[in-house]
């Protein structure tokens, strides 16, 4: 197993549970990866799951797409940083004033404690078909002009690097600083399903795009073996 590799690999632990969580996280300990918790897997287990993981060695990305007035994930994101959580993401469609509260927030709070998180704003969902968003969203310019216009607006208020798309990594790449983060989600080996994610490309392919980390869930936690579906990961 490729440690290296994997430690751009940030498993989603989509579950809804402590339990399933930790034999998850047990399951794929030493393999060098990040673990994801998003909204379900804090629906019910609530911040103390950022804690038990990372005692188990990972560091944590936080995923849960902030999107309020300023002060409301301002105040938040500083109790996200206490919980222990090494990555933190607010939506870029809250406007540059909420994105850079939120990153002073992060930084200010992060110093305090010894821990500076990462803190990332999502462009696009990787679920959004371009069809869904123009005739659904009624947003007229392209998708991927509007997902590097976000990521523009993110470094200009500080963020350390957005999520979006593989397919639109390239161009956010060409449009932001070397250092600016790109994390995909909507990652598939070609050996999986594609489930309910539009715009995907496979881990080799999305490295190649210019992305930083990559976000892998059903491929490698529905599989028999989580290790193995993580070795797996990287076959062409």
């Amino acid at each position: 197993m490729d440690k290296n590799l994997n430690k751009r690999i940030m498993v989603a632990l989509d579950v809804q549970g402590r339990e399933e969580a930790l034999a998850l996280a047990n399951a794929l300990q030493g393999s060098g990866c990040w673990l994801k918790v998003g909204m379900e897997l804090y629906a019910y287990s609530g911040p103390a799951i950022v804690g038990e993981l990372k005692s188990l060695g990972f560091p944590i990305f936080l995923d849960l797409k902030l999107h309020d007035i300023p002060t409301t994930v301002e105040r938040a994101v500083r109790g996200y940083v206490r919980a222990g959580a090494d990555m933190l993401n607010v939506h870029c469609s809250g406007g540059q004033d909420m994105m850079a509260r939120a990153a002073s927030a992060a930084r200010d709070e992060g110093y305090k404690l010894g821990l500076v998180p990462k803190i990332i704003g999502v462009t696009v969902l990787t679920s959004m078909s371009e069809h869904q968003f123009h005739q659904e969203l009624g947003i007229e310019r392209q998708l991927q002009e509007h997902v590097v216009a976000l990521a523009k607006l993110a470094a200009k208020a500080g963020l350390d690097g957005v999520v979006a798309s593989a397919q639109e990594a390239g161009a956010i790449r060409k449009n932001t600083a070397p250092e600016f983060l790109i994390v995909t989600p909507g990652i598939r080996p070609a050996w999986s399903e594609t489930d309910d994610q539009m715009r995907v490309l496979t881990p080799h392919e999305a490295l190649a795009a210019g992305s930083s980390y990559l976000v892998v869930g059903r491929p490698i936690t529905r599989a028999e073996n989580p290790q193995q579906a993580l070795e797996r990961l990287w076959l062409r």
